[in-house]
C-alpha cells in the first residue's frame, strides 16, 4: 500500500514538473519583451527542476541521497534569481530600445 501512495505522489511531482515547463515554454514563445520571457524562463525551470528533485528523494526514501538531492535544490533556489537578475540588468544596459519597449508592454 505504501509502494503505491509513493508512486502516486512521485507521478503527480513529475506530471506537475510537465505542466510547469510547459506553461514557460509557453510564456517564453508568447511574450515579446525580453524581460517577461526571462522571468518565465526562470521561473517555469526553477519549479519544474524542483518537483523533479523532489520526486526523486520520494522515490528513494528519506537517505543520505536524498540529502543530497535536497541540497541541490537548495543551491538551485539560491543560485536561480541571481543569475536572472544579473541576465536581466545585462539586458537592461545593452538594449538601447529598452524605454520604448517598456512604455509598449505598459499600455
Amino acid at each position: 500500500m505504501l509502494e503505491i501512495v509513493r508512486f502516486a505522489v512521485v507521478a503527480a511531482l513529475l506530471i506537475a514538473s510537465v505542466v510547469l515547463e510547459s506553461f514557460a515554454i509557453f510564456g517564453v514563445n508568447r511574450f515579446r519583451f525580453a524581460l517577461n520571457r526571462l522571468h518565465a524562463a526562470a521561473i517555469g525551470d526553477t519549479l519544474s527542476i524542483s518537483c523533479v528533485i523532489l520526486a526523486a528523494i520520494v522515490y528513494t526514501g528519506f537517505e543520505l541521497l536524498s540529502l543530497k538531492y535536497f541540497l541541490i535544490v537548495t543551491l538551485m533556489w539560491m543560485t536561480s534569481p541571481v543569475s536572472g537578475h544579473l541576465i536581466s540588468l545585462l539586458v537592461v544596459k545593452t538594449d538601447e530600445d529598452i524605454e520604448k519597449e517598456a512604455k509598449e508592454w505598459k499600455n
